[in-house]
């Protein structure tokens, strides 16, 4: 078992919980590099949410 999957295991039924934690660990790594990876990040982060699944339909692309 991958670490993802263990991870999805772990917020199964949690989304918006995974959602925070996703956001929050991204605005952790803008402030410390002064965003200067503004752009990776974000895409990063869309890239999470869209494994964890479940985004709220606002945040569907």
């Amino acid at each position: 078992m991958s670490m993802l999957d263990k991870i999805k295991e772990m917020i199964k039924g949690h989304p918006d919980q995974a959602r925070q934690g996703v956001e929050k660990g991204g605005d952790y790594v803008d402030k410390r590099t002064g965003g200067k990876y503004g752009g990776q990040v974000d895409s990063a982060q869309q890239k999470l949410n869209d494994q964890f699944g479940d985004r709220p339909p606002d945040e569907r692309r």
